[in-house]
């Protein structure tokens, strides 16, 4: 694989990820390396409770020119990581991938070729590897999006994106705390008037550790959120 960009800038939320986070980030930089000439990898510990904070130092430890570590406490929540990410990345291009194993760092490949030609790609799972109650929390969030927001893409709560640093800055301040925090970036996305592709990416089981995302508490503060941004979109307060 040839170099296809001068500076990619990578992050990955962690939540009680403590037996995914080598793994996740350790595949990761042989293809940082492959694709970039100037990388970073920014791990993004979102207070929590097992040992994935004395992981990522290790791990960072020992690359301290690409790899360092921003740690929140208590845990505020998914958008507040990806918030930190977003903030935090220095180069032109922002990729960020979930922390729990359940996707294929190498096909960043596809995103990057896609980016050319846009301002945002966003992925799908062809075939989505998790409880089928999230499967249904995602299309019941997409008749939500449509209804409230007027988009409609394949796999909105897909952890696999690409942003140029001026999208991102298109779309900040971002203030989702929780889950809502992408259908916050697609609305504000799409009122900028931003390109927006999708591309599909391979999904994979979870191997170690629980998800979140149908968690009650989790749902009912998405629920929140999606009415706060509706208001503000409808008072042209964003």
């Amino acid at each position: 694989m040839n170099k296809t960009v001068k500076e990619l800038s990578i992050f990955f939320p962690f939540w009680n990820e403590e037996k995914n986070i080598e793994n996740v980030v350790k595949k990761a930089i042989p293809i940082a390396k492959r694709l970039a000439f100037n990388w970073e990898i920014i791990m993004i510990d979102d207070g929590s409770s097992d040992n994935t904070s004395q992981i990522c130092n290790k791990l960072a430890v020992e690359d301290q020119k690409h790899l360092r570590v921003i740690s929140h406490k208590p845990n505020r929540g998914y958008g507040a990581a990806l918030r930190e990410g977003f903030e935090n990345a220095k180069y032109d291009l922002v990729i960020f991938n979930d922390g729990d194993g359940q996707f294929d760092f190498s096909e960043s490949l596809k995103f990057i070729e896609k980016i050319k030609f846009a301002d945002i790609v966003i992925g799908y799972r062809k075939k989505r590897r998790d409880h089928p109650m999230r499967r249904i929390l995602m299309q019941l969030l997409k008749i939500w999006d449509f209804v409230f927001f007027g988009f409609y893409f394949r796999d909105i709560d897909c952890g696999f994106k690409l942003f140029r640093k001026s999208a991102i800055e298109k779309i900040s301040p971002l203030k989702s705390e929780g889950a809502m925090i992408t259908t916050e970036i697609l609305t504000k996305a799409k009122k900028a008037g931003l390109r927006i592709a999708e591309v599909d990416v391979t999904h994979y089981p979870r191997l170690y550790g629980d998800q979140s995302g149908g968690n009650l508490r989790v749902i009912i503060r998405a629920i929140r959120e999606s009415f706060k941004l509706w208001l503000d979109l409808r008072y042209g307060r964003i």
